[in-house]
Protein backbone atom coordinates (compact mmCIF):
# COMPACT_ATOMS: atom_id res chain seq x y z
CA UNK A 1 0.00 0.00 0.00
CA UNK A 2 1.62 3.39 -0.91
CA UNK A 3 1.83 6.01 1.27
CA UNK A 4 -0.92 8.75 -0.04
CA UNK A 5 -3.64 5.71 -0.30
CA UNK A 6 -2.64 5.06 3.60
CA UNK A 7 -3.12 8.58 3.89
CA UNK A 8 -6.48 8.37 2.57
CA UNK A 9 -7.54 5.15 4.34
CA UNK A 10 -6.00 6.81 7.91
CA UNK A 11 -7.75 9.96 7.28
CA UNK A 12 -10.79 8.33 6.70
CA UNK A 13 -11.01 6.46 9.77
CA UNK A 14 -9.91 8.87 11.93
CA UNK A 15 -12.86 11.40 10.91
CA UNK A 16 -14.48 9.10 13.72
CA UNK A 17 -12.23 9.36 16.07
CA UNK A 18 -12.79 12.46 18.22
CA UNK A 19 -16.27 11.68 18.50
CA UNK A 20 -15.62 8.15 19.53
CA UNK A 21 -12.87 8.73 21.92
CA UNK A 22 -15.42 11.70 23.62
CA UNK A 23 -18.09 9.30 24.11
CA UNK A 24 -15.95 6.50 25.28
CA UNK A 25 -13.11 7.72 27.42
CA UNK A 26 -14.78 10.72 29.59
CA UNK A 27 -14.77 9.65 32.97
CA UNK A 28 -14.54 10.34 36.63
CA UNK A 29 -11.60 9.01 38.95
CA UNK A 30 -13.02 9.62 42.55
CA UNK A 31 -15.05 12.47 41.66
CA UNK A 32 -12.27 14.55 39.99
CA UNK A 33 -13.10 14.50 35.45
CA UNK A 34 -10.75 12.79 33.34
CA UNK A 35 -10.39 15.15 30.00
CA UNK A 36 -9.58 13.28 26.88
CA UNK A 37 -8.96 14.97 23.64
CA UNK A 38 -8.28 14.10 19.99
CA UNK A 39 -7.19 15.50 16.61
CA UNK A 40 -6.02 14.41 13.15
CA UNK A 41 -5.76 16.49 9.87
CA UNK A 42 -5.59 15.41 6.23
CA UNK A 43 -3.21 17.53 3.81
CA UNK A 44 -2.92 18.13 0.28
CA UNK A 45 0.29 20.02 -1.45
CA UNK A 46 0.92 20.98 -4.71
CA UNK A 47 4.01 22.57 -6.45
CA UNK A 48 4.65 23.94 -10.04
CA UNK A 49 8.30 23.14 -9.14
CA UNK A 50 10.60 21.69 -6.67
CA UNK A 51 8.98 18.72 -4.27
CA UNK A 52 8.47 20.25 -0.38
CA UNK A 53 8.93 18.61 2.75
CA UNK A 54 10.04 15.13 0.85
CA UNK A 55 6.83 14.71 -0.50
CA UNK A 56 6.64 14.52 -4.32
CA UNK A 57 4.61 18.05 -4.47
CA UNK A 58 5.35 18.94 -7.87
CA UNK A 59 3.08 16.19 -9.16
CA UNK A 60 0.54 16.71 -5.84
CA UNK A 61 0.77 14.84 -2.64
CA UNK A 62 -1.18 13.63 0.24
CA UNK A 63 1.16 12.62 2.06
CA UNK A 64 0.77 14.53 5.08
CA UNK A 65 -1.40 13.37 7.25
CA UNK A 66 -0.81 13.38 11.67
CA UNK A 67 -3.07 12.62 14.94
CA UNK A 68 -3.01 12.47 18.07
CA UNK A 69 -4.69 11.99 21.91
CA UNK A 70 -3.95 13.19 24.88
CA UNK A 71 -5.49 13.08 28.60
CA UNK A 72 -5.63 15.25 31.32
CA UNK A 73 -6.59 15.39 35.06
CA UNK A 74 -6.45 17.75 37.90
CA UNK A 75 -5.28 14.76 40.44
CA UNK A 76 -5.98 18.13 43.32
CA UNK A 77 -6.95 21.41 42.57
CA UNK A 78 -2.87 22.42 42.90
CA UNK A 79 -1.83 19.38 40.60
CA UNK A 80 -2.27 17.79 37.42
CA UNK A 81 -1.04 15.15 35.27
CA UNK A 82 -1.35 14.85 31.50
CA UNK A 83 0.28 13.00 28.31
CA UNK A 84 -0.07 13.33 24.53
CA UNK A 85 0.41 10.49 22.11
CA UNK A 86 1.15 11.92 18.17
CA UNK A 87 1.77 9.52 14.87
CA UNK A 88 2.30 11.55 11.50
CA UNK A 89 3.16 10.93 8.21
CA UNK A 90 5.18 13.25 5.66
CA UNK A 91 6.54 12.41 2.83
CA UNK A 92 9.66 10.34 4.04
CA UNK A 93 9.01 12.35 7.98
CA UNK A 94 7.38 10.39 10.89
CA UNK A 95 6.60 7.48 9.12
CA UNK A 96 3.72 6.67 11.14
CA UNK A 97 6.04 6.30 14.02
CA UNK A 98 3.44 6.64 17.84
CA UNK A 99 5.07 9.04 19.68
CA UNK A 100 5.02 10.26 23.22
CA UNK A 101 4.77 13.96 22.24
CA UNK A 102 4.57 15.02 26.23
CA UNK A 103 3.81 13.56 29.37
CA UNK A 104 3.97 16.26 32.54
CA UNK A 105 3.07 16.34 36.36
CA UNK A 106 2.59 19.72 37.06
CA UNK A 107 2.15 21.19 40.89
CA UNK A 108 1.32 24.70 41.10
CA UNK A 109 1.71 26.08 44.31
CA UNK A 110 0.75 30.22 43.98
CA UNK A 111 -0.25 31.88 40.88
CA UNK A 112 3.48 33.01 40.75
CA UNK A 113 5.13 30.22 41.32
CA UNK A 114 4.94 26.34 40.06
CA UNK A 115 6.92 23.34 38.63
CA UNK A 116 6.27 20.59 36.33
CA UNK A 117 8.53 17.99 35.10
CA UNK A 118 8.69 15.15 32.38
CA UNK A 119 8.24 15.33 28.39
CA UNK A 120 7.30 18.78 28.40
CA UNK A 121 6.08 21.15 26.18
CA UNK A 122 9.00 24.15 25.38
CA UNK A 123 8.09 27.71 25.84
CA UNK A 124 9.75 29.29 23.23
CA UNK A 125 8.00 32.35 20.93
CA UNK A 126 4.23 32.61 20.67
CA UNK A 127 3.21 29.21 19.35
CA UNK A 128 6.23 26.57 19.95
CA UNK A 129 4.11 24.80 22.73
CA UNK A 130 0.36 24.66 21.06
CA UNK A 131 2.26 24.26 17.05
CA UNK A 132 0.60 20.56 17.50
CA UNK A 133 -2.70 22.03 18.13
CA UNK A 134 -3.79 22.75 13.84
CA UNK A 135 -7.75 24.00 14.99
CA UNK A 136 -6.12 26.83 17.20
CA UNK A 137 -4.32 28.12 14.05
CA UNK A 138 -5.24 30.36 10.93
CA UNK A 139 -2.82 28.75 8.76
CA UNK A 140 -2.57 25.16 6.71
CA UNK A 141 0.97 25.04 7.11
CA UNK A 142 2.67 27.98 10.18
CA UNK A 143 5.17 30.44 9.11
CA UNK A 144 8.50 27.55 8.40
CA UNK A 145 11.03 29.76 8.92
CA UNK A 146 9.68 30.18 12.36
CA UNK A 147 7.68 26.73 13.22
CA UNK A 148 9.40 24.23 10.69
CA UNK A 149 6.99 20.79 10.22
CA UNK A 150 10.63 18.98 9.38
CA UNK A 151 11.83 19.62 12.70
CA UNK A 152 8.93 19.82 15.14
CA UNK A 153 9.69 16.29 17.15
CA UNK A 154 12.96 18.29 17.85
CA UNK A 155 11.33 21.35 19.22
CA UNK A 156 7.92 20.88 20.52
CA UNK A 157 9.16 19.39 24.23
CA UNK A 158 12.16 18.40 26.41
CA UNK A 159 12.94 16.13 28.50
CA UNK A 160 13.38 17.71 32.10
CA UNK A 161 11.56 20.15 34.08
CA UNK A 162 10.25 23.74 34.48
CA UNK A 163 9.81 26.68 37.02
CA UNK A 164 6.92 28.82 35.99
CA UNK A 165 4.32 31.57 36.79
CA UNK A 166 2.43 34.74 36.22
CA UNK A 167 2.83 37.69 38.55
CA UNK A 168 0.29 40.57 38.51
CA UNK A 169 1.91 44.12 38.06
CA UNK A 170 -1.39 45.59 38.56
CA UNK A 171 -2.00 48.49 36.85
CA UNK A 172 0.72 47.29 34.10
CA UNK A 173 -0.62 44.53 32.98
CA UNK A 174 0.95 40.63 33.97
CA UNK A 175 3.67 39.20 33.69
CA UNK A 176 4.21 35.43 32.33
CA UNK A 177 7.83 33.19 32.85
CA UNK A 178 9.40 30.32 32.32
CA UNK A 179 12.65 28.68 33.22
CA UNK A 180 13.36 25.41 32.09
CA UNK A 181 16.09 22.64 31.89
CA UNK A 182 16.86 19.12 30.38
CA UNK A 183 17.93 17.20 27.46
CA UNK A 184 16.25 17.51 23.78
CA UNK A 185 14.47 14.42 22.47
CA UNK A 186 16.11 12.49 19.54
CA UNK A 187 13.86 12.19 17.11
CA UNK A 188 15.07 9.17 14.41
CA UNK A 189 11.89 10.22 11.64
CA UNK A 190 13.20 13.84 11.68
CA UNK A 191 14.28 16.12 8.81
CA UNK A 192 18.01 16.10 10.67
CA UNK A 193 18.48 12.77 10.10
CA UNK A 194 16.87 12.28 6.69
CA UNK A 195 18.96 15.08 5.85
CA UNK A 196 22.30 13.85 6.93
CA UNK A 197 21.31 10.49 5.82
CA UNK A 198 20.50 11.25 2.22
CA UNK A 199 22.51 14.27 1.36
CA UNK A 200 26.27 15.00 1.71
CA UNK A 201 27.97 18.92 1.10
CA UNK A 202 30.51 18.90 -1.53
CA UNK A 203 31.72 22.09 -2.39
CA UNK A 204 29.47 23.91 -0.59
CA UNK A 205 26.89 22.35 -2.38
CA UNK A 206 24.42 19.49 -0.91
CA UNK A 207 23.69 16.69 -3.44
CA UNK A 208 22.24 13.16 -3.24
CA UNK A 209 24.37 10.95 -1.50
CA UNK A 210 23.66 7.80 1.03
CA UNK A 211 26.67 8.94 3.19
CA UNK A 212 25.67 8.55 6.51
CA UNK A 213 23.82 6.05 9.02
CA UNK A 214 22.41 8.44 12.25
CA UNK A 215 22.30 6.50 15.36
CA UNK A 216 21.31 9.40 18.14
CA UNK A 217 21.37 12.77 18.74
CA UNK A 218 20.60 15.14 21.45
CA UNK A 219 21.72 16.76 24.58
CA UNK A 220 21.14 19.63 27.25
CA UNK A 221 19.15 22.36 26.47
CA UNK A 222 18.05 25.21 29.37
CA UNK A 223 16.58 28.46 28.20
CA UNK A 224 13.40 30.66 29.61
CA UNK A 225 10.78 33.04 28.19
CA UNK A 226 8.77 35.82 29.41
CA UNK A 227 5.85 36.94 28.44
CA UNK A 228 4.28 40.48 29.25
CA UNK A 229 0.39 40.74 29.05
CA UNK A 230 0.44 44.46 28.23
CA UNK A 231 -2.42 47.57 29.75
CA UNK A 232 -3.05 47.78 26.33
CA UNK A 233 -6.16 45.19 25.88
CA UNK A 234 -4.75 42.49 23.04
CA UNK A 235 -1.45 43.56 23.18
CA UNK A 236 0.85 40.97 24.30
CA UNK A 237 5.35 41.25 24.13
CA UNK A 238 7.43 38.68 24.64
CA UNK A 239 11.05 37.20 24.50
CA UNK A 240 12.84 33.85 24.71
CA UNK A 241 16.25 32.70 24.90
CA UNK A 242 17.01 28.50 24.41
CA UNK A 243 20.75 27.41 24.38
CA UNK A 244 21.53 23.78 22.79
CA UNK A 245 24.34 21.92 23.14
CA UNK A 246 23.63 18.89 20.72
CA UNK A 247 26.03 15.66 19.69
CA UNK A 248 24.97 13.63 16.63
CA UNK A 249 26.72 10.00 16.76
CA UNK A 250 26.55 7.71 13.32
CA UNK A 251 29.14 6.56 10.59
CA UNK A 252 29.98 6.81 6.94
CA UNK A 253 28.33 4.13 5.03
CA UNK A 254 30.92 3.94 2.90
CA UNK A 255 33.97 2.71 5.39
CA UNK A 256 31.42 2.69 8.50
CA UNK A 257 34.06 5.31 10.04
CA UNK A 258 32.43 6.56 13.25
CA UNK A 259 30.38 9.95 12.85
CA UNK A 260 30.40 12.39 15.26
CA UNK A 261 29.41 15.94 14.74
CA UNK A 262 29.00 18.10 18.38
CA UNK A 263 27.90 22.12 18.64
CA UNK A 264 29.77 24.05 20.18
CA UNK A 265 27.19 26.87 20.07
CA UNK A 266 23.26 26.62 19.02
CA UNK A 267 21.22 29.48 20.40
CA UNK A 268 17.72 30.97 19.90
CA UNK A 269 17.41 34.53 21.06
CA UNK A 270 13.56 35.75 19.73
CA UNK A 271 10.94 38.69 20.06
CA UNK A 272 7.20 38.18 19.44
CA UNK A 273 4.33 40.21 19.20
CA UNK A 274 0.73 39.76 19.17
CA UNK A 275 -2.56 42.10 19.27
CA UNK A 276 -6.19 41.18 19.01
CA UNK A 277 -8.55 43.58 18.77
CA UNK A 278 -12.28 42.56 17.32
CA UNK A 279 -11.78 39.66 14.81
CA UNK A 280 -8.63 40.91 13.84
CA UNK A 281 -5.25 39.25 14.87
CA UNK A 282 -1.52 40.65 14.28
CA UNK A 283 1.19 38.77 15.42
CA UNK A 284 4.92 38.30 14.55
CA UNK A 285 8.11 37.14 15.76
CA UNK A 286 12.07 37.43 14.85
CA UNK A 287 14.58 34.80 15.82
CA UNK A 288 18.43 35.15 15.99
CA UNK A 289 19.94 31.66 15.67
CA UNK A 290 23.69 31.62 16.01
CA UNK A 291 25.14 28.19 15.64
CA UNK A 292 28.76 26.33 15.24
CA UNK A 293 29.43 22.90 15.32
CA UNK A 294 32.80 20.53 14.42
CA UNK A 295 32.21 17.13 12.86
CA UNK A 296 34.77 14.69 11.03
CA UNK A 297 34.64 13.87 7.28
CA UNK A 298 34.37 10.04 5.35
CA UNK A 299 38.47 10.71 5.69
CA UNK A 300 38.45 11.93 10.02
CA UNK A 301 39.49 15.02 8.87
CA UNK A 302 38.17 17.23 11.27
CA UNK A 303 36.26 20.47 9.56
CA UNK A 304 33.68 23.11 10.83
CA UNK A 305 30.50 24.38 10.14
CA UNK A 306 29.44 28.23 11.20
CA UNK A 307 25.86 29.81 10.72
CA UNK A 308 24.64 33.03 11.93
CA UNK A 309 20.52 32.79 10.65
CA UNK A 310 17.86 35.60 11.08
CA UNK A 311 14.36 34.25 10.72
CA UNK A 312 10.79 35.86 11.66
CA UNK A 313 7.16 36.67 9.71
CA UNK A 314 4.37 38.64 10.15
CA UNK A 315 1.18 37.52 9.84
CA UNK A 316 -2.31 38.79 10.21
CA UNK A 317 -5.75 37.20 10.51
CA UNK A 318 -9.64 38.78 10.25
CA UNK A 319 -12.42 36.22 11.12
CA UNK A 320 -15.24 37.46 8.80
CA UNK A 321 -17.90 35.42 10.23
CA UNK A 322 -18.33 32.33 12.33
CA UNK A 323 -17.71 30.23 9.73
CA UNK A 324 -15.30 32.25 8.00
CA UNK A 325 -11.79 33.62 8.50
CA UNK A 326 -8.72 34.42 6.26
CA UNK A 327 -5.24 35.50 6.61
CA UNK A 328 -1.88 36.22 5.50
CA UNK A 329 1.59 36.05 6.28
CA UNK A 330 5.16 36.78 5.12
CA UNK A 331 7.86 34.59 6.60
CA UNK A 332 11.49 34.60 5.93
CA UNK A 333 15.00 33.11 6.78
CA UNK A 334 18.31 33.99 6.06
CA UNK A 335 20.39 31.48 7.14
CA UNK A 336 24.09 32.95 6.70
CA UNK A 337 23.07 36.33 7.27
CA UNK A 338 27.21 37.57 6.58
CA UNK A 339 26.36 36.16 3.56
CA UNK A 340 24.60 37.76 0.23
CA UNK A 341 21.09 37.64 1.40
CA UNK A 342 19.24 37.72 -2.15
CA UNK A 343 21.35 34.40 -3.16
CA UNK A 344 18.31 31.97 -3.21
CA UNK A 345 20.22 29.27 -1.44
CA UNK A 346 20.66 31.34 1.37
CA UNK A 347 17.32 32.21 1.94
CA UNK A 348 13.10 31.48 2.09
CA UNK A 349 10.91 34.15 1.88
CA UNK A 350 7.48 32.91 1.98
CA UNK A 351 4.04 34.57 1.19
CA UNK A 352 1.28 33.27 2.19
CA UNK A 353 -2.52 33.73 1.93
CA UNK A 354 -4.72 31.36 3.65
CA UNK A 355 -9.11 31.09 4.07
CA UNK A 356 -10.34 29.07 6.93
CA UNK A 357 -13.77 27.68 6.50
CA UNK A 358 -15.08 26.11 10.22
CA UNK A 359 -17.42 22.96 8.64
CA UNK A 360 -18.92 22.29 12.18
CA UNK A 361 -17.80 22.83 15.91
CA UNK A 362 -15.25 20.12 15.66
CA UNK A 363 -13.95 20.29 11.63
CA UNK A 364 -11.57 22.97 9.76
CA UNK A 365 -11.12 23.18 6.26
CA UNK A 366 -8.03 25.81 4.89
CA UNK A 367 -7.18 26.31 1.40
CA UNK A 368 -3.59 28.06 1.37
CA UNK A 369 -1.78 29.02 -1.69
CA UNK A 370 2.10 30.00 -1.26
CA UNK A 371 4.65 32.17 -3.22
CA UNK A 372 8.13 30.83 -2.32
CA UNK A 373 11.18 32.52 -3.16
CA UNK A 374 14.91 30.89 -2.68
CA UNK A 375 15.23 26.96 -2.15
CA UNK A 376 17.74 26.92 0.84
CA UNK A 377 19.29 23.21 1.56
CA UNK A 378 20.97 22.66 5.15
CA UNK A 379 20.63 18.80 6.66
CA UNK A 380 20.69 20.29 10.43
CA UNK A 381 17.97 23.21 10.30
CA UNK A 382 16.03 22.48 7.56
CA UNK A 383 12.96 24.76 6.24
CA UNK A 384 11.02 22.13 3.56
CA UNK A 385 13.93 21.36 1.34
CA UNK A 386 15.73 18.49 0.93
CA UNK A 387 18.33 17.46 -2.09
CA UNK A 388 16.93 14.13 -2.23
CA UNK A 389 13.40 14.69 -3.31
CA UNK A 390 14.92 17.06 -5.86
CA UNK A 391 17.88 14.65 -7.70
CA UNK A 392 17.82 17.71 -10.82
CA UNK A 393 17.97 20.82 -8.47
CA UNK A 394 15.99 23.19 -6.99
CA UNK A 395 14.53 25.69 -8.62
CA UNK A 396 15.04 29.34 -7.24
CA UNK A 397 11.22 30.11 -7.06
CA UNK A 398 7.85 28.03 -6.70
CA UNK A 399 4.15 28.74 -5.80
CA UNK A 400 2.08 26.07 -4.04
CA UNK A 401 -1.34 25.33 -3.15
CA UNK A 402 -2.28 23.49 0.27
CA UNK A 403 -5.18 21.89 0.99
CA UNK A 404 -5.78 21.17 5.16
CA UNK A 405 -8.54 18.85 6.90
CA UNK A 406 -8.31 19.06 10.44
CA UNK A 407 -10.80 17.21 12.96
CA UNK A 408 -10.27 17.93 16.46
CA UNK A 409 -13.34 16.99 20.16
Amino acid sequence: MNSSYKSLVFTAILCAVPAALHAQFDFKVDGRPVQVHSFASQGFFYSNDNNYLTMKTSSGSTAFTDAGANVNMKVTDNFRVGAQFYTRNVGQLGNWKPDLDWAVADCRFKDWFGIRGGKVKTALGLYNDVQDMEFLHTWALMPQSVYPVDSRGDTIAHLGGDIYGNISLKRVGSLSYTMYGGQRPSDSESGLVYGLQTSSLVNGKYVVAIGKKIDSYGGPVYGADVRWTTPLSGLVLGASFMNLDVTVNGYYVSNHLPYTQRTTRDQTIATYVQYSRGNFTFSGEYRKEPRASIYNTSTNAIAQSNKNARQGYVAASYRISRLVEVGAYHSRIVRSWEAYHGDPANHVFDQAITARLDLTKFADFKVEGHLIDGADIDSVMSRGFFAAPNPNGLKPQMKMLVLRLGFHM
